[in-house]
């Protein structure tokens, strides 16, 4: 018997309210949870806060088998599991490397006999061949992947184990795939369809505005005058108690410990957060800030990811990261509980070149020939750990050079893990062929920091450019950003009706793109090969530099 729409949202509607305690689902949610119970795969992306966790929760308690759900953290397994607890729903276990052995034992047991409806892993938990075996076993109807972001290398988060998931979902034949993320803009949502090898997928994009964070920028010439004005920033919006809990976004470890060693100097309560530090010194400053015993955290990029505090007031950054994907999440973090929060970028021109020079890397030419000819000389797939041997460069070079050669098409991974060279090319072609694909993705990573430095200096709504940016349009300025309030915002050109948002272009030099955002006098476009340019309007118009492009 056929199941319509209007019978599947009904039972998720049921599922949510009795296993979960659920009164209501948003359209976006019930959405995703009816295309994966039609069969599809579905990429969610959606802000964080909105409930991402409730799509594959629902319709895991309808589907016959296991839910694997990948999440790269080992404290968002717990946050997941511990709030499964809480609810009606049946266990979830994890198996990760901070388990002792009685415990995976365990978790094992209640995966086969059937007792665990949800098993968290990480993605350095399927790289083992033995333990992906043992899950085929089992039975899985869903198999989800957090974080999705971290499968592309174009994100702000990659990740390279994420690159072996799409082998691993394949092994275990198939089931059908949720992939969630927060924040994923045009191209990261195309290499996280085409990594993870998505089928007939569906793609539920929710609302990436946030109308009650008010943006602004303040821009600096001098790296003293800015210190001192974030200092003093912090300070203010801490002695006030209704704006006293927030974050603080720095470039390095050296100005993680500056920060907070001056706000501490003024009676501020404060903790620092980076990856250098030791992972139970980064959990009590974790704990310490979701606890309300300390008001502020001076954290580099590595603090944030599942952090779900609803009442930050603010999200101030002492300079700018590394693109607007990582700002637009870092960002996230304030107002959750919908009341307003303080937005405040500390801009000064001369910190893109450090984010120039910490996204820039040399071309890996080296690495790539070693691996290549390493391969070429096998008559078999290898297994990855037999390179160490062969190759005569660091393991970080190493999988930077097999991921390039992935994907470029010359080397291909078995369902076992065993990486093989296809020699339809010459080991000279196939380093010229990943070396255009390293340029090619230094020319995105260059785009992004145009496209941030673009955000910095707008005078227009910086809503409608941060929106704009991942594909979203807002009609107009939303008076809740620092150029509404100075008056400087402005509605889009009347001449820019020829291209509105979402129109496949070409560009006779940059080739194929996609239009992104109409400003005011001028146009955003995401080029397939070269990122994202901004065409003045009137320059289009002048040369014709921009056609529709009737093949996309």
């Amino acid at each position: 018997m056929t199941v319509t729409g209007t019978e599947r949202a009904r039972e998720l509607r049921r599922i949510a309210k009795t296993k979960f305690g659920w009164p209501q689902l948003h359209d976006e949610q019930l959405d995703a949870m009816d295309q994966v119970m039609a069969g599809h795969d579905v990429l969610a992306v959606m802000p964080t806060g909105a409930g991402k966790s409730a799509i594959y929760q629902v319709p895991a308690l309808l589907l016959e088998g296991l839910t694997v759900v990948v999440s790269p953290l080992i404290a968002l397994q717990h946050d997941q599991i511990e709030g499964l607890e809480d609810s009606a729903a049946p266990d979830a276990v994890a198996l990760n490397s901070a388990q002792r052995g009685s415990e995976r034992t365990d978790a094992w047991v209640a995966v086969r006999q059937g007792d665990a409806e949800y098993v968290f892993l990480s993605p350095e938990q399927l790289a083992k061949d033995e333990l992906v075996g043992k899950l085929s076993k089992v039975g899985i109807s869903l198999f989800v992947v957090d974080e999705a972001h971290c499968v592309s290398s174009w994100g702000h988060d990659f990740r390279p184990d994420y690159l072996r998931l799409g082998q691993v979902i394949e092994r275990l034949g198939h089931p059908r795939v949720i992939a969630l993320t927060a924040t994923a803009a045009l191209p990261v949502r195309r290499d996280i369809v085409a990594r993870l090898g998505l089928r007939d997928h569906r793609s539920v994009i929710g609302s990436f505005d946030r109308p009650n964070l008010h943006l602004g920028v303040e821009r600096f010439v001098d790296d003293r005058d800015k210190r001192d004005a974030v200092i003093a920033r912090v300070r203010t919006l801490t002695a006030d108690p209704a704006t006293r809990r927030g974050l603080l976004y720095v470039a390095s470890r050296k100005d993680t410990k500056f920060y907070a060693d001056e706000l501490a100097r003024l009676g501020v309560r404060v903790a620092g957060y980076h990856a250098g530090m030791k992972a139970a010194d980064r959990e009590r400053a974790h704990q310490r800030f979701m606890a309300d015993d300390v008001d502020v955290v001076v954290a580099t990029s590595a603090f944030g990811m599942g952090i779900d505090k609803p009442d930050v007031r603010f999200v101030v950054h002492a300079s700018v990261p590394d693109s607007l994907d990582t700002y637009y999440q870092q960002i996230g973090r304030a107002g959750r509980d919908g009341e307003p929060a303080s937005i405040m970028l500390c801009y000064r021109p001369e910190d893109l070149n450090l984010q120039k020079f910490l996204t820039s890397s040399k071309p890996p030419e080296k690495p790539l020939s070693e691996v290549v000819h390493a391969l070429d000389e096998h008559d078999e797939p290898v297994r990855p750990a037999q390179l160490d041997d062969e190759v005569d460069v660091s393991s970080a070079q190493r999988t930077r050079a097999v991921n390039l050669l992935q994907q470029a098409g010359v080397v291909t991974t078995t369902e076992t893990g065993r990486l093989g060279y296809l020699d339809e090319r010459s080991p000279e072609q196939a380093v010229e062929d990943a070396l255009e694909v390293a340029e090619a993705h230094q020319r995105l990573i260059r785009s992004r920091i145009h496209m941030l430095r673009g955000y910095a200096e707008t005078t227009g709504c910086r809503r409608q450019y941060l929106l704009g940016y991942f594909g979203q349009q807002l009609a107009g300025p939303c008076g809740n950003c620092d150029t509404c309030d100075a008056g400087t915002s402005g509605r889009p050109n009347p001449g820019s009706e020829k291209f509105p948002p979402n129109t496949p272009v070409r560009h006779e030099q940059w080739g194929r793109g996609v239009v992104m955002a109409v400003e005011q006098d001028r146009l955003v476009v995401l080029f397939d090969d070269m990122g994202y340019k901004t065409l003045s309007l009137s320059a289009i118009a002048e040369r014709n530099l921009l056609t529709n492009d009737d093949t996309a």
